[in-house]
């Protein structure tokens, strides 16, 4: 699980501080003093999770959440918030936002979201991994092979695929025995679960 934790704040004394508190907890912590900052230091790659002020000089944390919102980022974002700016952080909530935390925050709290924040994370790129992964082996199927998987995953044995194919049930079992190496699989089980992953 990658740990960095990226802090936008254009405080000072609360960026220091936070940075204390992740550390303490094992957490690698990089700081930003603006949203521009951040932004010019982001990158599709960028992993972990992302500690956000809602209220900063120039641009707001909100208009960078919208402008990674855009850029298609990944990262969680948890929004620190002054108690009056709390109708803003629920709305970034429903735009995706993981959560938002007041200040002045608990500190044990603020670490527990973090790191859950960081696992989703994870848990999100593991699974897009996957799911690139089951796209990459599909693409190398012939059109007869994916035509029989479906008929596989549709619980049809041999027989009644080549039927319905009008093929000898040897040249199924060829195309079977293909699409089960090209997809790493080695039953029609585990062919019926990596799909069903995928989805």
């Amino acid at each position: 699980m990658s740990n960095q934790v990226y802090l936008v704040d254009d405080d000072d004394a609360i960026r220091d501080a936070l940075g204390w508190l992740l550390q303490s907890r094992g957490l690698a912590c990089r700081g930003f003093a603006s949203a521009e900052d951040f932004l010019a230091a982001w990158t599709p790659q960028l992993a972990g999770c992302l500690l956000l002020d809602i209220r900063m000089r120039g641009m707001s944390g909100l208009q960078l959440f919208d402008r990674l919102l855009e850029l298609d980022s990944r990262l969680p974002v948890i929004f620190m918030t002054g108690h009056g700016d709390v109708p803003m952080a629920v709305s970034a909530l429903k735009k995706g936002a993981f959560d938002f935390v007041e200040k002045p925050c608990n500190d044990n709290e603020l670490a527990n979201r973090v790191l859950e924040a960081l696992q989703q994370d994870a848990s999100n790129r593991a699974s897009a991994a996957s799911s690139e992964s089951i796209n990459s082996r599909l693409e190398k199927l012939t059109a007869r092979e994916r035509q029989i998987m479906e008929l596989i995953l549709a619980g049809k044995f041999n027989k009644v695929i080549a039927d319905e194919l009008q093929i000898s049930m040897r040249t199924v079992e060829v195309h079977r025995a293909n699409l089960f190496e090209k997809m790493g699989v080695r039953t029609a089980v585990e062919l019926s679960q990596l799909m069903t992953g995928r989805r």
